[in-house]
């Protein structure tokens, strides 16, 4: 899939999911360092949508990668692993170059076009150490709102957990998508994974 998107910087185009040769074929923007730097980044692209779950969409400039979202199976020591039909939205990011352009909810408006989506629980685990609240000039509630505004423009609510990270900060957050076509035992499922912590006596 395939959207264009007219920019005071120029033409972007948003597309996906992408493969690991087309990745490889491209550049990225130097600014993409928010979680580890630019070329380490596009190995962890590259990696992510060789995964046979592994989902990866991009927004680009010419031949350079200036933004991402991208999916995968949870990490294999949270409990979320446990549930059949749950996928990880594990980040998403554009270039400060690019931002206040729209192209966070462009990515997003893109990948959710995709029907396979229905067929999932999606969440995506927030915590305000990965939010780049030096460049942004948003303070951590700003910053915070801003994200309940982007991922909720396709449909995620925030969810209550007893998951310990989340707990570590209140303006970490559990948002969650629950696809159309997900049978009401797997969202009970899911249910019962929000909260794990058992009381001790």
């Amino acid at each position: 899939m395939t959207k264009q998107l007219e920019t005071n910087k120029g033409l972007v185009i948003i597309e996906g999911p992408v493969t690991r040769d087309y990745i490889d074929s491209l550049q990225i923007n130097k600014a993409l360092n928010n979680f580890r730097n630019a070329k380490r980044q596009k190995e962890a692209l590259g990696h992510i949508a060789g995964l046979p779950e592994g989902m990866v969409y991009i927004a680009r400039h010419e031949n350079e990668i200036i933004g991402y979202v991208l999916f995968h199976y949870p990490n294999q020591y949270s409990r979320w692993v446990r549930h059949p039909r749950i996928l990880e939205l594990g980040a998403i990011e554009v270039s400060r170059e690019w931002q206040r352009r729209g192209l966070a909810k462009a990515l997003l408006a893109e990948a959710f076009k995709n029907p396979a989506m229905e067929d999932y629980i999606i969440i995506t685990t927030e915590f305000y150490w990965h939010w780049d609240l030096k460049n942004s000039g948003m303070d951590v509630w700003g910053y915070q709102r801003m994200l309940k505004h982007v991922f909720g423009s396709v449909g995620f609510k925030r969810r209550r957990t007893d998951d310990p990270e989340i707990l570590e900060h209140q303006a970490n957050m559990l948002m969650v998508r629950i696809g159309n076509n997900v049978s009401q035992n797997h969202i009970n499922m899911f249910e019962e994974l929000t909260y794990q912590q058992s009381i001790i006596m």
